[in-house]
Protein backbone atom coordinates (compact mmCIF):
# COMPACT_ATOMS: atom_id res chain seq x y z
CA UNK A 1 0.00 0.00 0.00
CA UNK A 2 1.45 3.36 -1.00
CA UNK A 3 1.85 5.81 1.89
CA UNK A 4 -0.14 9.04 1.59
CA UNK A 5 1.60 12.36 2.30
CA UNK A 6 -0.63 15.38 2.98
CA UNK A 7 0.84 18.86 2.43
CA UNK A 8 -0.70 21.29 4.91
CA UNK A 9 -0.06 24.94 5.76
CA UNK A 10 -1.44 28.45 5.62
CA UNK A 11 -2.07 30.08 2.22
CA UNK A 12 0.80 31.00 -0.11
CA UNK A 13 3.64 29.16 1.63
CA UNK A 14 4.45 27.08 -1.49
CA UNK A 15 2.36 23.93 -0.94
CA UNK A 16 1.39 23.56 -4.59
CA UNK A 17 4.97 24.22 -5.72
CA UNK A 18 6.11 21.41 -3.42
CA UNK A 19 3.30 19.16 -4.76
CA UNK A 20 4.49 19.76 -8.33
CA UNK A 21 8.07 19.03 -7.29
CA UNK A 22 7.12 15.77 -5.56
CA UNK A 23 4.96 14.57 -8.45
CA UNK A 24 7.32 15.91 -11.16
CA UNK A 25 4.34 17.56 -12.79
CA UNK A 26 2.55 20.87 -13.10
CA UNK A 27 -0.79 19.43 -12.01
CA UNK A 28 -1.38 21.93 -9.20
CA UNK A 29 -2.03 25.57 -10.00
CA UNK A 30 0.81 27.82 -8.87
CA UNK A 31 0.65 31.61 -8.79
CA UNK A 32 1.73 34.33 -6.41
CA UNK A 33 -1.67 34.78 -4.79
CA UNK A 34 -3.10 33.14 -1.67
CA UNK A 35 -6.06 30.76 -1.80
CA UNK A 36 -5.45 29.43 -5.30
CA UNK A 37 -5.80 25.78 -4.27
CA UNK A 38 -9.18 24.97 -2.73
CA UNK A 39 -9.84 21.23 -3.05
CA UNK A 40 -7.73 18.24 -2.19
CA UNK A 41 -5.49 17.45 -5.15
CA UNK A 42 -3.95 13.99 -5.54
CA UNK A 43 -0.75 12.96 -7.33
CA UNK A 44 1.72 10.10 -7.57
CA UNK A 45 5.42 10.26 -6.79
CA UNK A 46 8.38 7.96 -6.34
CA UNK A 47 11.81 7.99 -4.73
CA UNK A 48 13.85 5.01 -5.88
CA UNK A 49 11.71 1.91 -5.29
CA UNK A 50 9.30 3.69 -2.94
CA UNK A 51 6.15 5.07 -4.56
CA UNK A 52 3.77 7.34 -2.67
CA UNK A 53 0.58 9.37 -2.98
CA UNK A 54 0.72 13.08 -2.19
CA UNK A 55 -2.23 15.34 -1.41
CA UNK A 56 -2.14 19.10 -1.95
CA UNK A 57 -4.59 21.10 0.17
CA UNK A 58 -5.87 24.65 0.21
CA UNK A 59 -4.71 27.17 2.77
CA UNK A 60 -5.53 25.77 6.20
CA UNK A 61 -7.25 28.13 8.63
CA UNK A 62 -8.51 25.92 11.50
CA UNK A 63 -10.51 28.75 13.11
CA UNK A 64 -12.56 29.62 9.99
CA UNK A 65 -16.30 29.27 10.67
CA UNK A 66 -18.03 30.05 7.37
CA UNK A 67 -17.67 30.72 3.65
CA UNK A 68 -15.17 29.30 1.21
CA UNK A 69 -12.31 29.54 3.72
CA UNK A 70 -14.25 27.21 6.03
CA UNK A 71 -14.84 24.80 3.13
CA UNK A 72 -11.11 24.84 2.34
CA UNK A 73 -10.36 24.08 5.99
CA UNK A 74 -12.79 21.12 5.86
CA UNK A 75 -10.96 19.75 2.83
CA UNK A 76 -7.63 20.11 4.64
CA UNK A 77 -9.08 18.30 7.67
CA UNK A 78 -10.24 15.45 5.41
CA UNK A 79 -6.76 15.18 3.89
CA UNK A 80 -5.22 15.08 7.37
CA UNK A 81 -7.61 12.30 8.40
CA UNK A 82 -6.64 10.03 5.47
CA UNK A 83 -2.89 10.76 5.46
CA UNK A 84 -0.09 8.52 6.74
CA UNK A 85 2.35 11.43 7.05
CA UNK A 86 1.79 15.19 7.39
CA UNK A 87 4.11 17.73 5.77
CA UNK A 88 3.54 21.04 7.56
CA UNK A 89 4.87 23.77 5.26
CA UNK A 90 5.85 27.22 6.56
CA UNK A 91 7.43 30.22 4.84
CA UNK A 92 11.09 30.72 5.78
CA UNK A 93 11.15 34.25 4.38
CA UNK A 94 7.98 35.44 6.13
CA UNK A 95 9.03 33.87 9.43
CA UNK A 96 6.83 32.39 12.16
CA UNK A 97 3.23 33.66 12.26
CA UNK A 98 0.34 33.23 14.73
CA UNK A 99 -1.49 31.18 12.09
CA UNK A 100 1.48 28.79 11.92
CA UNK A 101 1.16 28.30 15.69
CA UNK A 102 -2.57 27.52 15.41
CA UNK A 103 -1.97 24.99 12.64
CA UNK A 104 0.89 23.36 14.59
CA UNK A 105 -1.37 22.93 17.62
CA UNK A 106 -4.01 21.23 15.43
CA UNK A 107 -1.55 18.92 13.67
CA UNK A 108 0.20 17.80 16.87
CA UNK A 109 -3.16 16.62 18.25
CA UNK A 110 -3.68 14.23 15.30
CA UNK A 111 -0.93 11.89 16.54
CA UNK A 112 0.20 11.29 12.94
CA UNK A 113 3.86 11.41 11.88
CA UNK A 114 4.58 15.10 11.33
CA UNK A 115 7.44 16.81 9.48
CA UNK A 116 7.94 20.56 9.65
CA UNK A 117 9.06 21.88 6.24
CA UNK A 118 10.54 25.39 6.04
CA UNK A 119 10.14 26.49 2.42
CA UNK A 120 11.49 29.38 0.30
CA UNK A 121 14.94 29.17 1.85
CA UNK A 122 16.98 29.48 -1.36
CA UNK A 123 20.12 31.55 -0.81
CA UNK A 124 19.61 31.73 2.96
CA UNK A 125 21.52 30.26 5.90
CA UNK A 126 19.61 27.07 6.80
CA UNK A 127 20.36 27.12 10.52
CA UNK A 128 19.26 30.73 10.90
CA UNK A 129 16.07 30.16 8.88
CA UNK A 130 15.14 27.10 10.95
CA UNK A 131 15.91 28.62 14.36
CA UNK A 132 12.61 30.36 15.19
CA UNK A 133 10.47 27.42 14.01
CA UNK A 134 11.76 25.08 16.75
CA UNK A 135 9.24 26.60 19.16
CA UNK A 136 6.35 25.03 17.19
CA UNK A 137 7.20 21.68 18.78
CA UNK A 138 6.91 19.77 15.51
CA UNK A 139 10.37 18.21 15.51
CA UNK A 140 13.48 19.22 13.62
CA UNK A 141 12.63 21.80 10.91
CA UNK A 142 13.61 20.61 7.41
CA UNK A 143 14.74 23.56 5.31
CA UNK A 144 14.04 23.35 1.56
CA UNK A 145 13.32 25.33 -1.58
CA UNK A 146 10.43 23.69 -3.42
CA UNK A 147 10.88 26.03 -6.39
CA UNK A 148 14.54 25.09 -6.86
CA UNK A 149 14.45 21.54 -5.46
CA UNK A 150 17.00 22.21 -2.72
CA UNK A 151 16.68 19.67 0.09
CA UNK A 152 13.53 18.05 -1.34
CA UNK A 153 15.02 14.61 -2.04
CA UNK A 154 16.60 14.47 1.42
CA UNK A 155 13.22 15.36 2.92
CA UNK A 156 11.46 12.59 0.98
CA UNK A 157 14.03 9.96 1.92
CA UNK A 158 13.53 10.86 5.58
CA UNK A 159 9.71 10.85 5.30
CA UNK A 160 9.58 7.50 3.46
CA UNK A 161 12.21 5.71 5.55
CA UNK A 162 9.64 3.83 7.73
CA UNK A 163 7.75 2.49 4.69
CA UNK A 164 8.70 -0.68 2.77
CA UNK A 165 9.91 -0.66 -0.83
CA UNK A 166 7.52 -1.57 -3.60
CA UNK A 167 7.04 -5.26 -4.34
CA UNK A 168 7.52 -6.78 -7.76
CA UNK A 169 3.83 -7.11 -8.58
CA UNK A 170 2.50 -5.03 -11.42
CA UNK A 171 0.13 -2.24 -10.49
CA UNK A 172 -3.55 -3.05 -10.85
CA UNK A 173 -5.31 -1.66 -13.87
CA UNK A 174 -6.76 1.71 -13.03
CA UNK A 175 -9.59 1.69 -15.55
CA UNK A 176 -10.82 4.70 -17.53
CA UNK A 177 -10.07 8.30 -16.66
CA UNK A 178 -13.43 10.08 -16.59
CA UNK A 179 -13.52 13.89 -16.80
CA UNK A 180 -16.69 15.64 -15.55
CA UNK A 181 -16.96 18.78 -17.71
CA UNK A 182 -19.47 21.55 -18.22
CA UNK A 183 -20.28 25.15 -17.47
CA UNK A 184 -19.79 26.47 -13.93
CA UNK A 185 -22.34 25.46 -11.32
CA UNK A 186 -24.05 22.63 -13.24
CA UNK A 187 -23.35 20.14 -10.44
CA UNK A 188 -20.05 18.50 -11.44
CA UNK A 189 -18.63 18.37 -7.91
CA UNK A 190 -21.99 17.24 -6.53
CA UNK A 191 -22.01 14.31 -8.98
CA UNK A 192 -18.53 13.20 -7.87
CA UNK A 193 -19.44 13.50 -4.20
CA UNK A 194 -22.58 11.40 -4.81
CA UNK A 195 -20.58 8.72 -6.62
CA UNK A 196 -18.03 8.58 -3.81
CA UNK A 197 -20.52 8.76 -0.98
CA UNK A 198 -18.50 11.52 0.68
CA UNK A 199 -17.77 15.19 0.21
CA UNK A 200 -14.39 14.78 -1.50
CA UNK A 201 -14.55 17.99 -3.52
CA UNK A 202 -16.11 21.30 -2.50
CA UNK A 203 -19.70 21.68 -3.71
CA UNK A 204 -20.52 25.28 -2.87
CA UNK A 205 -23.44 27.39 -4.10
CA UNK A 206 -21.16 29.74 -6.00
CA UNK A 207 -20.09 29.40 -9.66
CA UNK A 208 -16.41 28.71 -10.13
CA UNK A 209 -15.75 27.06 -6.75
CA UNK A 210 -13.58 24.38 -8.40
CA UNK A 211 -10.42 25.83 -9.92
CA UNK A 212 -8.07 22.89 -10.25
CA UNK A 213 -8.89 19.71 -12.17
CA UNK A 214 -9.14 17.30 -9.22
CA UNK A 215 -8.35 13.59 -9.74
CA UNK A 216 -10.06 11.08 -7.44
CA UNK A 217 -9.59 7.27 -7.60
CA UNK A 218 -12.95 5.50 -7.44
CA UNK A 219 -14.21 1.90 -7.47
CA UNK A 220 -17.74 0.65 -8.10
CA UNK A 221 -18.86 -2.96 -8.51
CA UNK A 222 -15.25 -4.09 -8.81
CA UNK A 223 -14.43 -1.61 -11.60
CA UNK A 224 -11.77 1.06 -11.16
CA UNK A 225 -12.06 4.64 -12.40
CA UNK A 226 -10.23 7.91 -11.99
CA UNK A 227 -12.76 10.73 -11.73
CA UNK A 228 -11.61 14.19 -12.78
CA UNK A 229 -13.62 17.15 -11.47
CA UNK A 230 -12.91 20.15 -13.68
CA UNK A 231 -13.37 23.86 -13.29
CA UNK A 232 -16.38 25.16 -15.25
CA UNK A 233 -15.51 26.59 -18.64
CA UNK A 234 -16.75 30.13 -19.20
CA UNK A 235 -16.95 32.15 -22.39
CA UNK A 236 -13.67 33.88 -23.21
CA UNK A 237 -15.26 37.29 -22.69
CA UNK A 238 -15.95 36.40 -19.07
CA UNK A 239 -12.48 35.09 -18.26
CA UNK A 240 -11.19 38.13 -16.43
CA UNK A 241 -8.98 36.94 -13.61
CA UNK A 242 -5.70 35.09 -13.95
CA UNK A 243 -7.19 32.31 -11.82
CA UNK A 244 -10.06 31.89 -14.31
CA UNK A 245 -7.56 31.62 -17.16
CA UNK A 246 -5.68 28.93 -15.22
CA UNK A 247 -8.95 27.06 -14.68
CA UNK A 248 -9.83 26.99 -18.37
CA UNK A 249 -6.39 25.60 -19.19
CA UNK A 250 -6.71 22.90 -16.51
CA UNK A 251 -10.15 21.91 -17.81
CA UNK A 252 -8.94 21.58 -21.39
CA UNK A 253 -5.94 19.56 -20.20
CA UNK A 254 -8.24 17.29 -18.18
CA UNK A 255 -10.39 16.63 -21.26
CA UNK A 256 -7.28 15.88 -23.33
CA UNK A 257 -5.98 13.44 -20.71
CA UNK A 258 -9.33 11.69 -20.08
CA UNK A 259 -10.62 8.57 -21.81
CA UNK A 260 -14.29 9.44 -21.33
CA UNK A 261 -15.92 12.84 -20.74
CA UNK A 262 -19.25 13.23 -18.96
CA UNK A 263 -20.65 16.48 -20.34
CA UNK A 264 -23.03 17.94 -17.75
CA UNK A 265 -25.72 20.44 -18.66
CA UNK A 266 -28.28 22.10 -16.40
CA UNK A 267 -31.94 21.22 -17.04
CA UNK A 268 -33.06 24.45 -15.35
CA UNK A 269 -31.21 26.55 -17.96
CA UNK A 270 -31.29 26.68 -21.74
CA UNK A 271 -28.63 24.72 -23.61
CA UNK A 272 -26.16 27.47 -24.45
CA UNK A 273 -23.57 28.07 -27.13
CA UNK A 274 -21.02 27.46 -24.39
CA UNK A 275 -22.35 23.93 -23.85
CA UNK A 276 -21.92 23.35 -27.58
CA UNK A 277 -18.37 24.77 -27.48
CA UNK A 278 -17.38 22.41 -24.67
CA UNK A 279 -18.93 19.48 -26.52
CA UNK A 280 -17.12 20.52 -29.69
CA UNK A 281 -13.80 20.58 -27.89
CA UNK A 282 -14.42 17.06 -26.53
CA UNK A 283 -15.18 15.81 -30.05
CA UNK A 284 -12.11 17.54 -31.49
CA UNK A 285 -10.01 15.87 -28.79
CA UNK A 286 -11.51 12.51 -29.83
CA UNK A 287 -12.85 11.73 -26.38
CA UNK A 288 -15.63 9.23 -25.75
CA UNK A 289 -18.62 11.15 -24.45
CA UNK A 290 -21.72 10.72 -22.29
CA UNK A 291 -24.25 13.55 -21.81
CA UNK A 292 -25.74 14.05 -18.33
CA UNK A 293 -28.67 16.45 -18.02
CA UNK A 294 -28.58 17.37 -14.32
CA UNK A 295 -31.28 18.75 -11.98
CA UNK A 296 -33.95 16.79 -13.91
CA UNK A 297 -35.97 16.38 -10.72
CA UNK A 298 -36.24 20.16 -10.31
CA UNK A 299 -38.01 21.00 -13.61
CA UNK A 300 -41.57 20.49 -14.84
CA UNK A 301 -42.81 18.62 -17.93
CA UNK A 302 -42.79 21.73 -20.16
CA UNK A 303 -39.21 22.51 -19.23
CA UNK A 304 -38.18 18.89 -19.87
CA UNK A 305 -39.57 18.95 -23.40
CA UNK A 306 -37.83 22.25 -24.08
CA UNK A 307 -34.50 20.87 -22.88
CA UNK A 308 -34.83 17.79 -25.11
CA UNK A 309 -35.62 20.00 -28.10
CA UNK A 310 -32.65 22.24 -27.27
CA UNK A 311 -30.29 19.24 -27.13
CA UNK A 312 -31.56 17.91 -30.46
CA UNK A 313 -31.03 21.33 -32.05
CA UNK A 314 -27.78 22.58 -30.49
CA UNK A 315 -25.98 19.31 -29.73
CA UNK A 316 -27.12 17.33 -32.76
CA UNK A 317 -23.48 16.59 -33.68
CA UNK A 318 -23.30 14.40 -30.56
CA UNK A 319 -25.51 11.69 -32.02
CA UNK A 320 -22.95 9.04 -31.05
CA UNK A 321 -23.24 9.89 -27.32
CA UNK A 322 -25.71 8.36 -24.87
CA UNK A 323 -28.02 10.79 -23.07
CA UNK A 324 -29.02 10.53 -19.40
CA UNK A 325 -31.37 12.62 -17.28
CA UNK A 326 -30.12 12.66 -13.70
CA UNK A 327 -30.20 14.33 -10.32
CA UNK A 328 -26.67 14.40 -8.92
CA UNK A 329 -27.94 15.69 -5.58
CA UNK A 330 -30.54 12.92 -5.16
CA UNK A 331 -28.49 10.18 -6.85
CA UNK A 332 -31.14 9.54 -9.51
CA UNK A 333 -29.98 7.99 -12.80
CA UNK A 334 -26.38 7.55 -11.64
CA UNK A 335 -26.18 3.76 -12.23
CA UNK A 336 -27.26 4.12 -15.86
CA UNK A 337 -24.79 6.96 -16.35
CA UNK A 338 -21.88 4.79 -15.18
CA UNK A 339 -23.03 1.92 -17.38
CA UNK A 340 -22.85 4.26 -20.37
CA UNK A 341 -19.37 5.37 -19.30
CA UNK A 342 -18.30 1.72 -19.32
CA UNK A 343 -19.79 1.17 -22.78
CA UNK A 344 -18.23 4.35 -24.17
CA UNK A 345 -14.85 3.29 -22.78
CA UNK A 346 -15.20 -0.18 -24.32
CA UNK A 347 -16.12 1.37 -27.69
CA UNK A 348 -13.21 3.80 -27.56
CA UNK A 349 -10.74 0.97 -26.86
CA UNK A 350 -12.32 -1.62 -29.21
CA UNK A 351 -9.99 -3.80 -31.29
CA UNK A 352 -11.22 -3.95 -34.89
CA UNK A 353 -9.99 -6.85 -37.01
CA UNK A 354 -8.60 -5.91 -40.43
CA UNK A 355 -10.54 -8.62 -42.40
CA UNK A 356 -13.87 -7.51 -40.92
CA UNK A 357 -13.08 -3.82 -41.42
CA UNK A 358 -12.30 -4.48 -45.07
CA UNK A 359 -15.49 -6.50 -45.56
CA UNK A 360 -17.59 -3.74 -44.02
CA UNK A 361 -15.84 -1.16 -46.22
CA UNK A 362 -16.42 -3.11 -49.43
CA UNK A 363 -20.05 -3.78 -48.52
CA UNK A 364 -20.56 -0.05 -47.89
CA UNK A 365 -18.98 0.80 -51.25
CA UNK A 366 -21.16 -1.77 -53.00
CA UNK A 367 -24.32 -0.25 -51.47
CA UNK A 368 -23.23 3.31 -52.25
CA UNK A 369 -20.10 4.06 -54.26
CA UNK A 370 -18.26 7.34 -53.75
CA UNK A 371 -19.24 9.99 -56.33
CA UNK A 372 -17.13 10.54 -59.41
CA UNK A 373 -14.63 13.36 -59.50
CA UNK A 374 -14.20 14.33 -63.11
CA UNK A 375 -13.61 11.23 -65.23
CA UNK A 376 -12.48 9.03 -62.32
CA UNK A 377 -14.03 7.63 -59.16
CA UNK A 378 -12.10 7.14 -55.89
CA UNK A 379 -11.32 3.45 -55.30
CA UNK A 380 -11.48 2.22 -51.67
CA UNK A 381 -9.61 -1.11 -51.46
CA UNK A 382 -9.05 -2.14 -47.82
CA UNK A 383 -9.06 -0.82 -44.25
CA UNK A 384 -7.26 -1.44 -40.97
CA UNK A 385 -7.28 0.08 -37.48
CA UNK A 386 -4.79 2.87 -36.91
CA UNK A 387 -5.41 3.67 -33.23
CA UNK A 388 -7.76 3.75 -30.25
CA UNK A 389 -9.46 6.35 -28.06
CA UNK A 390 -10.77 7.44 -30.49
CA UNK A 391 -10.86 4.48 -32.89
CA UNK A 392 -9.02 5.39 -36.10
CA UNK A 393 -9.75 3.50 -39.31
CA UNK A 394 -7.19 3.88 -42.10
CA UNK A 395 -8.56 3.29 -45.60
CA UNK A 396 -6.21 2.56 -48.52
CA UNK A 397 -6.98 3.03 -52.19
CA UNK A 398 -6.60 5.38 -55.15
CA UNK A 399 -7.55 9.05 -55.50
CA UNK A 400 -8.81 9.14 -51.92
CA UNK A 401 -8.11 12.86 -51.62
CA UNK A 402 -11.26 13.28 -53.77
CA UNK A 403 -13.61 11.53 -51.31
CA UNK A 404 -16.16 14.18 -50.23
CA UNK A 405 -16.94 14.90 -46.56
CA UNK A 406 -20.50 13.59 -46.91
CA UNK A 407 -19.23 10.19 -48.03
CA UNK A 408 -16.79 10.10 -45.11
CA UNK A 409 -19.72 10.68 -42.74
CA UNK A 410 -21.56 7.81 -44.44
CA UNK A 411 -18.61 5.50 -43.79
CA UNK A 412 -18.28 6.69 -40.18
CA UNK A 413 -21.97 5.93 -39.59
CA UNK A 414 -21.59 2.49 -41.20
CA UNK A 415 -18.57 1.49 -39.11
CA UNK A 416 -20.21 2.80 -35.93
CA UNK A 417 -23.38 0.79 -36.54
CA UNK A 418 -21.65 -2.47 -37.52
CA UNK A 419 -19.07 -2.45 -34.71
CA UNK A 420 -21.48 -0.96 -32.12
CA UNK A 421 -19.17 1.95 -31.30
CA UNK A 422 -21.79 4.16 -29.68
CA UNK A 423 -20.30 6.57 -27.17
CA UNK A 424 -17.11 7.46 -29.03
CA UNK A 425 -16.33 9.56 -32.07
CA UNK A 426 -14.67 7.76 -34.98
CA UNK A 427 -11.81 8.98 -37.15
CA UNK A 428 -11.27 7.94 -40.78
CA UNK A 429 -7.92 8.55 -42.45
CA UNK A 430 -7.23 8.01 -46.14
CA UNK A 431 -3.99 6.80 -47.68
CA UNK A 432 -3.82 6.85 -51.44
CA UNK A 433 -1.60 4.32 -53.19
CA UNK A 434 1.24 6.04 -54.98
CA UNK A 435 1.29 5.56 -58.76
CA UNK A 436 4.82 4.31 -59.64
CA UNK A 437 4.44 5.63 -63.22
CA UNK A 438 3.24 9.10 -62.29
CA UNK A 439 6.67 10.73 -62.61
CA UNK A 440 7.81 8.78 -65.71
CA UNK A 441 7.55 9.99 -69.30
Amino acid sequence: MKPTLAIVGRPNVGKSTLFNRLTKSRDALVADMPGLTRDRHYGHGRVGDKPFLVVDTGGFEPTAKEGIVHEMARQAEAAIAEADVLLFVVDGRAGLTPQDRAIADRLRRTGRPLHLVVNKAEGMNREMVAAEFHELGCGEPRVISAAHGDGVRELLELVLEPFPAEGGEAAAAQGPRVAIAGRPNVGKSTLINTLLGEERVIAFDMPGTTRDAIEVPFERNGRHYTLIDTAGLRRKGRVFEAVEKFSVIKTLQAVEQANVVVLMVDASQDISDQDAHIAGFCVEAGRALVIAVNKWDAVDAYRRERVKADINRKLNFLGFARLHFISALEGQGIAGLLASVDKAWAAAMAKLATPKLTRVLLDAVQRQAPPRHGLSRPKLRYAHQGGSNPPIIVIHGNALDRVPAAYTRYLEHTFTEVFKLQGTPLRIQYKSTRNPYAEKD
